[in-house]
């Protein structure tokens, strides 16, 4: 008994095969993994005109015959019948996106040339026809050899006729066509001339949205344009991190002063009160009046992503990481790193190459995450004047873009280093497809941001909470005698552990104060905030009463202990300084072992130490 025909749907990614495979088999469908590996199978029966059973096979998308990931290779070895416990296919529908046409054509000419039975279901097309964009379906197939069927797989239009070439393909006279109609280049330039070519004699008609786009990738793409358009979108992003912020924060902080001090008047003195005022409100507290700023950046970064903007930035960035021996793969896990390393740790699965996904791993951490964001802000807030240095260009915004952008160089520079030592190895290239511009949707942004409030809100209430209250409890206790007038943070377990480490951190000008803030921004790098507020509460209880300095804020306070120097160096430590647990935890289990945790948070450690290092002696020379 001859088995059952199989036809497999091959395309590129996002190009509707999904939608094709549920329309073509309905509700018959089974998922597994293929043998060997954990890729998901998709395959569903479907029944031709004349009864004839076949089995549709929905195969993982992919950008070409060279696979970049485990799931790609899949795709590679079905279509050539080299995948283990699979037949080859008795014939191919090849699924192209016609809003995106030559990009698709470049992997179908491939496909083409394998010279197995193949139809082009030209899928989209209503989408294509919104946004300015008319294609001949003849004219494409007499250029391509082969039948072209337009779809609108998700309304099921044009699956009849889909149908019915399928069953002409896979007739008992099909033969495979002639590969001379579409040659494969090995050069994948070649073939990406040809596949535009095709595209445009097939294009009846382009106008609106279409044109606009081009219009607009002329410049965003351009090879000196394109990257100053990034840079100053990246300045306006800082810019406004600090000049809209402004207000709310100012508003959140009073908020935190005034609980603070109705709790002062509502509670006697005591443990329990020191532990709210002293530990919770001015550590936790401290931490959320930065709240504002986090949103602001991730309302920046919501909207570059949703507008189209964000895949063109990891095209400009693809030539600056080809020089340091990463691929264009790498830039989304760095991309996500700047939210958090965690997940952008996590997000190199998708990195096929072991070299250039390690590499990856041990540079994210470099990439200035959110959580120093409130690290940089209060900082900057004491001790970098808030005035303008040009016209809509304020000083502070202006040092946390050096700061960021200090980590970005940092991260390509550690590479260009481990690329050539540790990680040494060839990095391969990627394909990369460019979504069409388009109008955010507020509704969409609104959901990020609150999704984002609430994560930081959550960790604040967490781990920054808990970290804090240790912390509160070891600079609270022991208590000096009540007729001392030792400082209690001097007196306490943590002010003698710090004191026993500060000797090695002085010679880069930080004091036991500093000491006490690193330790604990292990945990989180937001509790470095909290961790200051606190000591700083409590050493002021040791004052008198009337000291103006329980009613300042962190800033002014920071600004009376620090010398210019020291609060700079300060700043190029969490720059380079090593990440917290989450992200070493995290880091250990994606490779496995303790060895590149381990190696991670060493050459961080000595990068941080060396460069705040260089910062306070060069700061000091000047007199700062």
């Amino acid at each position: 008994m001859n088995p059952m025909p199989m036809v497999a749907l091959v395309g590129n990614p996002n190009a509707g095969k999904s939608a094709l495979f549920n329309a073509l088999t309905g509700a018959r469908q089974k998922v597994g993994n293929y043998p060997g590996v954990t890729v998901e199978r998709k395959s569903g029966r479907m029944s031709l005109a004349d009864g004839r059973p076949l089995e549709i096979v929905d195969l993982p998308g992919t950008y070409s015959l060279e696979p970049g990931s485990p799931d790609e290779a899949v795709t590679r070895d079905v279509i050539l019948g080299r995948q283990e416990g699979e037949r080859l296919p008795s014939a191919m529908v090849i699924v192209v996106d016609a809003t995106n046409l030559d990009n698709h054509l470049r992997f179908a000419l491939q496909l083409i040339a394998l010279g197995l039975p193949v139809v082009i279901a030209l899928n989209m097309v209503d989408l294509a026809r919104r946004d300015g964009l008319i294609i001949d379906p003849d004219r494409l197939s007499a250029e391509l050899g082969v039948p072209v069927i337009p779809t609108v797989a998700v309304r099921k239009q044009g699956i009849d006729d889909l149908k019915e070439r399928i069953g002409l393909l896979v007739g008992d006279g099909a033969q495979r066509i002639s590969a001379g109609r579409a040659i494969v280049h090995e050069d994948i330039v070649v073939v990406q001339r040809r596949a535009r070519a095709i595209a445009l004699a097939a294009t009846t008609e382009e106008h609106g949205a279409r044109q606009w786009s081009h219009r607009i990738d002329a410049i965003a793409l351009h090879p000196v344009l394109g990257p100053i358009l990034l840079a100053g979108l990246m300045f306006l992003m800082f810019q406004g991190v600090f000049a809209w912020a402004q207000a709310p924060m100012d508003a959140i902080g009073a908020l935190m002063a005034d609980t603070q001090a109705w709790v002062t008047a509502h509670m006697a003195d005591g443990v329990l009160r020191s532990l709210i005022t002293d530990g919770l409100i001015a550590g936790v507290g401290a931490v959320i009046t930065f709240l504002p700023q986090i949103l602001i950046l991730f309302f920046f970064i919501l909207l570059l992503e949703a507008s189209g903007y964000m895949v063109r930035a990891a095209f400009i960035m693809d030539r600056l990481m080809a020089r340091v021996g990463l691929s264009g793969r790498a830039f989304i896990p760095l991309l996500s790193s700047f939210a958090c390393a965690v997940p952008g740790i996590m997000a190199t699965r998708t990195i096929d190459d072991p070299k250039d996904r390690l590499t990856t791993i041990l540079i994210a951490p470099l990439m200035t995450c959110s959580a120093r964001l409130p690290v940089y802000a209060v900082i900057i807030a004491a001790f970098i004047p808030a005035k303008t240095v040009g016209p809509g260009i304020g000083l502070q915004g202006l040092v946390l873009f050096a700061l960021y952008m200090m980590g970005i160089v940092g991260a390509m520079v550690a590479a260009l280093v481990l690329r050539r030592t540790v990680t040494k190895g060839q990095s391969p290239g990627f394909m990369m497809e460019m979504p069409k511009y388009q109008l955010p949707s507020w509704r969409d942004v609104a959901l990020g941001l609150w999704t984002r409030a609430l994560i930081f809100l959550k960790r604040a209430g967490t781990i920054i909470a808990f970290t804090t209250v240790v912390l509160w409890a070891l600079l609270s206790f022991p208590k000096p005698p009540a007729d001392s007038k030792a400082n209690p943070v001097d007196y306490s377990i943590a002010g003698r552990i710090a004191d026993g480490l500060a000797p090695a951190f002085k010679p880069i000008g930080f004091d036991r104060d500093i000491v006490l803030a690193l330790i604990p921004a292990m945990a989180a790098r937001e509790v470095a905030v909290s961790a200051l507020a606190t000591t700083y509460s409590l050493q002021a209880k040791g004052t008198a009463a009337d000291d103006p300095a329980l009613d300042r804020n962190l800033a002014q306070r920071l600004h009376g202990h620090w010398s210019l120097a020291t609060a700079l160096a300060f700043l190029v430590w969490f720059v380079f300084a090593p990440q917290c647990i989450s992200t070493i935890a995290v880091t250990r289990r994606e490779t496995n072992g303790w060895r590149w945790p381990g190696f991670m948070v060493g050459y961080l450690f000595v990068l941080a130490y060396l460069a705040a290092g260089i910062t306070f002696w060069a700061s000091s020379a000047l007199g700062l």
